[in-house]
Formats: structure tokens, sequence, C-alpha cells
């Protein structure tokens, strides 16, 4: 690499870190960082895994959108709802799984308008099993995941687009 490929690779770095683009992730411990982790857990470990649709109901947008890379699309919080009752959360189905996150995989970028805080994006990894304790090293499947939380009207923070992506077996 010649010297000047170098000096405008540095230079690059430096504006990404000082123009803020490169440091936009908040922090882990940062109250927003902890609101979207809470809620993802209640709409995981909590909708998901025990089939509480009123709770996933609860946190999602009536015009949701869920983009799934292996089963198409869902227009609606109700089409959403319907799907979840009827084959994941269908009584006594034989085929349960749960949901878990890799918990170092979490990212958490907040959404301004006017210096006003309105929603954020959140990104990670995520892994599936049919049994309810298991850690990732022993799991044989996972998949990207972003979610775009909004705050609504009432200051409730709520899922208005789902993006499930790459999923794949290890």
């Amino acid at each position: 690499m010649s010297q000047s490929t170098k000096i405008l690779l540095l230079c690059n770095i430096g504006l990404l870190l000082f123009s803020g683009i490169a440091l936009a992730q908040v922090g882990k411990n940062s109250e927003l960082f902890q609101t979207i982790k809470k809620k993802d857990s209640l709409l995981f470990k909590i909708g998901f895994n025990q089939c509480d649709m009123d709770i996933s109901a609860s946190l999602l947008f009536e015009d949701l959108e869920f983009y799934h890379d292996k089963s198409g699309v869902t227009h609606s919080k109700s089409e959403f709802v319907k799907v979840m009752k009827n084959g994941l959360c269908k009584e006594n189905n034989p085929n349960k799984i749960y949901r878990f996150l890799v918990k170092e995989s979490l990212e958490v970028f907040p959404l301004y308008n006017n210096n006003k805080l309105y929603g954020a994006l959140q990104n990670g990894t995520h892994y599936f099993s049919p049994e309810k304790d298991m850690d990732y090293s022993s799991s044989n499947n996972d998949a990207q995941f972003s979610h775009l939380w909004i705050i609504d009207a009432d200051g409730q923070w709520k899922i208005k687009r789902v993006i499930s992506y790459n999923h794949r077996s290890k």
C-alpha cells in the first residue's frame, strides 16, 4: 500500500469518527439500549416463547410489515397474530420452537428528527430451538434481524417494520 493510499485511508477513518457516523450505535448501558433490550425480551421471551399474543400485539403497530427471507411478507399486526396463533403458538404444537437472542450481537441505533428521538433501529442475531433452554454454541441455526422501533403518539415503543434474514443451519 502506497504512502498516499495510507494517508487517504486514515483521513477517511478520521472523518467517519469525527462526523459521528462510526459512533452512531448507542452504548450498551444507555437508557435507549436498555429500553429496546427490554422490549425485545417482552416480545420474544414472553410473546414468542410463551405464546402470549396479547404482549406481542401490544408491541406492534397496526400497519406492521414483517419481511422474512423464508416465509415471505406479513402485512399487518392482525395477520401476524393470526399466523402465530395458527402456527407456532397453536395449542399442543409438537413443532414448537423457542427464540433466543445472541446477547453480544445486539445493536441499537437512535433515529432523530430535528434532534428529537422518534425511534431506533435494532439489529442482532437470534437462534431457534425446540428446547426451552439452549445456548448459542449448542444451536444448529441462526438468523439476522432488524426491527424498526417507533415511539407512538402515546409515547410507547412499538415495532413498525421487521426484517428477518440470513436464516441458516450451522
